[in-house]
């Protein structure tokens, strides 16, 4: 999400979230709050026994929900107008910034339950494996 929104703001020329009176702190914290909303809606999925890949626009989804909610709940929790906060989402919610949280959340979910289905192990050096693994 951090080199998305970077490349994001540096391609388009302009702020992440360029609402004026919003101050800086509000869309990093609904960054780390969607980031919670990834783990928490990814973990499930991570538990099945053979986790299915759709699970990751529900992931997606609710990253992207959780970011858009936590942007204005913090936007008020930091002292911000109501009218702010709500312009603040909308501007996200429309803008490219919204499809790439989704999109973050969905690339590192699939590449989770890939990991999980393929039951992948760390490397290991020649001197590490055991003698039947060769």
């Amino acid at each position: 999400m951090v080199f998305g929104s970077g490349m994001l703001s540096l391609v388009t020329d302009r702020d992440v979230i360029a609402t004026p009176g919003l101050p800086p702190v509000p869309g990093p914290l609904a960054f780390g709050a969607a980031a919670v909303a990834f783990a928490g809606a990814l973990w499930p999925a991570l538990r099945a026994d053979r986790p299915r890949y759709t699970d990751v626009i529900l992931v997606a989804f609710a990253s992207a929900l959780v970011h858009l909610g936590a942007l204005w709940i913090f936007a008020l929790l930091f002292g911000v107008d109501i009218a702010i906060a709500t312009a603040a989402v909308a501007e996200t919610a429309t803008s490219w910034t919204v499809v790439v949280v989704a999109g973050a959340a969905a690339v590192a979910g699939w590449a989770a339950i890939a990991v999980r289905r393929t039951e992948a192990h760390r490397p290991k050096w020649p001197w590490e494996r055991d003698e039947d693994e060769d």
